[in-house]
């Protein structure tokens, strides 16, 4: 027997699977935890270290005698995260996250820098925004000069977990796109966004490589460490969004995939870039050769958990009292914004709740625009897909969100469109490991493509499936326009 693992770092934990391809099924899986260092002044760190402690956790949890069958290893990382390292391959600091906001000065310095935003989408198609790895660089640069003058590598948080497995450094086009620093269009680095930051950044970033061949080979240190096997094929791997993208069968046009987390995302697949002139969309490269374009918006479940845990309900509870709740809650609008926010550019944005009454604010409605408003978050997305002429024929939803129904059935209406359900559980962890099964077969000499794998491995629940209905759509694009007028009031105090 051989199996393929697929490993997730995601922002609260890692997963581990080991999925075996001739079987089509998960055979054992384990998760460790990670924490998270937040400021008031934007500041979301983790430390590395956590990382390989995490990893070597979720291997001891597996059998030895499934751990000995590994051949193909691909990973899956939370998008942005900057890892620098010095020489010898060490940490200079903890890692600032996607969800950082720490750097809105940092965006605005290489914004001018580049000549304005439309020139930043001339140039590689991406913005400088708050969350990205670039304008961390910057500020480590701006803040730290010592360890600036250190870093020797930049890495984001998957290329430094395949590092710790192979030794090696190299990134992937749909991740690095994330940095703002790849011409999305040609799919290279861009010397002109490397030199808005220093003359020698370009130097320190890692080289890219294919996403259907294999990047390097599991080392005798990492075998010792994790108990796997040395020499196992390691995947180019990716983000988590391009990893989660594979896993839920968004490989040709016309699909989204919503993930409902931490972050929300919407993306879809496109056979070519689309860069978005308003900027709404991130103009991704995916990890199949083609093109990502994705909407992130980065308060999702974070508003539905703040709610839960004022009321002091377990998770069953507050979804059924959501549940009683009408379509938009009577008028009770959230704005969801505890971490700053992306899409819309509001890094300084405070959470609210908005439209309260004597009648309507009632724990029942607040815990339902709780979840509505992350729906809402995407709705803009779908309008910017929209915009650039992607006709979207269904979403497959993943993501802990994704476990409830009433979320589901929330997105089905708000974007009018059938939604899905993935019949495994860790899209990005499967991603990941149909990406190594894909090099594998590659190397072996078989002529196969990811989507011809997806066909053979992505199935959806069909029972899960849920339908828009025409009245509850109606609803709640009333009740979409309601938050929408309390954004655009309140925005300008946040910009």
């Amino acid at each position: 027997m051989r199996t393929i693992c697929g490993i997730d770092l995601g922002t609260q934990s890692l997963k581990v699977i080991l999925y075996d391809p001739e079987a089509r099924k998960t055979l054992v899986s384990a998760q460790a935890s990670l924490d998270m260092t937040a400021r008031d002044d934007g500041t979301r760190e983790q430390e590395a270290s956590w990382y390989g402690k995490a990893l070597a956790d979720c291997f001891a949890a597996l059998p030895e005698a499934l751990r000995s069958t590994i051949t193909a290893i691909g990973v899956s990382g939370q998008q942005h995260g900057f890892v620098p390292l010095d020489g010898e391959g060490k940490p200079l600091r903890p890692v600032k996250l996607w969800c950082d906001t720490s750097t809105v000065a940092e965006c605005a310095e290489l914004t001018a820098r580049a000549g304005g935003q439309g020139a930043l989408l001339a140039g590689t198609g991406i913005l400088m925004l708050p969350g990205y790895t670039a304008p961390k660089i910057l500020w480590l640069k701006n803040h730290e000069p010592e360890n600036f003058a250190r870093l020797a590598q930049v890495l984001l948080p998957h290329d430094y977990m395949n590092f710790l497995l192979t030794g090696e450094y190299w990134m992937e086009c749909g991740d690095a796109s994330g940095t703002a620093l790849l011409d999305v269009r040609k799919r290279a680095w861009s010397s002109w966004a490397c030199g808005l930051i220093d003359p020698g950044l370009l130097d320190l970033l890692p080289r890219l490589v294919p996403p259907d061949a294999p990047a390097g080979r599991v080392s005798a240190a990492a075998s010792r460490l994790y108990g796997i096997p040395e020499g196992a094929l390691v995947a180019p791997g990716g983000g988590d969004n391009m990893m989660g993208a594979i896993g839920t069968g968004t490989v040709r046009d016309g699909f989204l995939t919503m993930s409902l987390g931490t972050s929300g995302t919407l993306y879809g697949h496109s056979s070519s870039p689309i860069v978005d002139p308003e900027g709404s969309l991130a103009a991704f490269c995916s990890s199949t050769g083609d093109w990502l374009p994705l909407l992130c918006t980065m308060n999702c479940t974070v508003a539905s958990e703040k709610v839960r845990a004022l009321l002091g309900l377990d998770l069953a509870r507050f979804n059924a009292l959501a549940a009683k709740a009408p379509i938009g809650s009577e008028g009770l609008v959230v704005l969801p914004f505890f971490n700053g926010e992306r899409v819309p550019n509001l890094p300084s944005g405070r959470a609210s709740v908005q439209g309260g009454t004597l009648v309507n604010f009632t724990a029942g409605n607040f815990a339902r625009a709780a979840m509505e408003s992350a729906i809402f978050g995407m709705k803009t997305g779908l309008e910017a897909f929209e915009a650039q002429g992607f006709s979207a024929r269904e979403i497959r939803v993943t993501g802990g969100g994704a476990k409830s129904l009433l979320w589901r059935k929330i997105a089905a209406e708000v974007m009018d469109l059938p939604v899905l359900v993935p019949a495994g559980k860790e899209s990005a962890a499967m991603g990941a490991a149909l990406q190594a099964l894909l090099c594998a077969e590659r190397a072996s000499g078989a002529s196969i493509s990811i989507a011809e794998l997806v066909d053979a491995h992505i199935v959806m629940e069909n029972a899960s499936a849920l339908f828009p209905h025409h009245q509850s759509v109606l609803q709640y694009e009333a009740a979409y326009e309601g938050y929408k007028r309390y954004l655009g009031a309140l925005s300008p105090l946040y910009r």
